[in-house]
């Protein structure tokens, strides 16, 4: 059994990653050498050929650093790495708790450690050259540093959770750990921005003038109570730019990235805000909950029958059956059905945006959002033709052309 196991693993990884190389590649064949007569307007050649060179860069250093993550699981599959760091970690307390921490502890530690190399040369060299990055090697470290504490804290505290749920509850494990997660997730979506955001970047308070006044008087047009714009220092990190909602009831709140502001004219930012606005008036936010809840319980109810199974944990080389070894190879083996659920995700996502335009559209706004579509669109050198089966699986938003024709219609 833990042989099949163990071969069933490797097949889902590889095929995983040829298909993913596979949509990689057609959507980057998918490019064309001369300005298509549909961009016309909204990329000029100049540009158009810059974004096909940030494609193509992007595209190759995607494999590289894809191919070097799907090597070393192989390696560590093949030559007992899980089960090296389950003996470290058995030998290191009897304690279960203390086992179990340390063992995704120092395994994403390690794993993140090796990505570090890939993430420089990305961010400090590819986005460097085409004019996005404004990180400083000190703001990475920091960022860096950061995210580790968040994850030993927020991770450690959820893991315990789910491992005390496993070890106490019996047939109750899944409706309890399911109310944890789900409380969980609310509580982020109504503080993510006040708790989470200003340990990397500063919150203001939109300052008082004609934009304030615009977005206050269009939230008050289309009945949405909103106490609550900031401003992000985005420009911090990248030229990038962007803008969302966040938070529930009296949390709710706009975020404005600063480059957006300094990139889109006012009616222009009025017109994307109203998108934002639309994803709460269309009850995006509370169904995102939802499918998140109802996706959860799909995964914890098929992790609750394999944590009883001892071949799972052996598969990957476990000395024994282990809730940390077990959690690992279910992770490898539900990747089949996270790739469906993620197909479902991203269809309604789709769905989802195309509504929120559509709210814009009703207050007369289509012609403002589709000038900042092309703005972010063109400044972030977006592949604004990508291929349909890539779009399918991959994007959470249509592309540019299809939000166009839809609020053209």
């Amino acid at each position: 059994m833990e042989t099949i196991l163990f071969w069933t693993i490797i097949s889902i990884i590889i095929l995983d990653f040829i298909f993913e190389k596979t949509l990689d590649y057609l959507n980057i064949r998918n490019l064309k050498e001369s300005l298509p007569e549909e961009l016309k307007g909204i990329y000029d050649e100049e540009k158009y050929r810059k974004s096909q060179i940030y494609q193509k860069t992007s595209m190759r250093f995607s494999l590289i650093s894809s191919s070097f993550s799907l090597v070393l699981i192989l390696l560590i599959l093949f030559f007992g790495g899980f089960g090296y760091l389950d003996n470290f970690v058995r030998h290191l307390s009897g304690n279960i708790y203390i086992r179990t921490l340390s063992f995704f502890g120092i395994l994403g530690i390690v794993l993140d450690l090796s990505s570090v190399p890939f993430q420089i040369y990305s961010t400090f060299i590819i986005e460097e050259k085409f004019g996005f990055n404004k990180t400083s090697p000190l703001t990475f470290l920091l960022d860096k540093l950061k995210s580790w504490g968040i994850s030993i804290v927020v991770g450690g505290a959820i893991i315990s959770f789910i491992l005390w749920s496993w070890l106490s509850l019996g047939w109750l494990f899944v409706p309890v750990v399911l109310g944890g997660l789900t409380f969980f997730m609310i509580f982020m979506a109504m503080f993510y921005s006040s708790l989470i955001v200003p340990l990397f970047n500063k919150l203001s308070p939109l300052e008082e003038g004609s934009l304030k006044s615009k977005i206050q008087e269009f939230a008050s047009k289309s009945n949405f109570r909103l106490k609550n714009i900031y401003t992000i220092n985005g420009s911090k990190r990248s030229t990038k730019a962007n803008a969302y909602f966040s938070g529930l009831g009296p949390k709710k709140m706009i975020v404005l990235y600063d480059t957006l502001i300094n990139d889109l004219t006012e009616d222009e930012i009025v017109a994307v805000i109203a998108h934002e606005i639309g994803h709460y008036k269309k009850r995006h936010i509370y169904q995102g909950l939802l499918v998140s809840v109802a996706q959860s319980a799909l995964m914890l109810s098929l992790l609750s029958l394999a944590l009883d199974h001892p071949a799972l944990s052996k598969s990957i080389g476990g000395l024994d059956a282990s809730f940390y070894m077990g959690i690992i190879a279910f992770g490898l083996l539900y990747s089949p059905f996270s790739f469906i659920t993620g197909i479902l995700s991203n269809t309604l996502s789709r769905k989802n945006e195309y509504q929120a335009d559509a709210y814009a559209k009703s207050f007369s706004l289509s012609h403002e959002l589709i000038s900042s579509l092309k703005k972010l669109s063109v400044n972030s050198l977006s592949n604004l033709s990508p291929h349909k089966l890539y779009v399918y699986f991959n994007y959470s938003h249509p592309t540019l052309l299809q939000r166009i024709a839809e609020l053209t219609g």
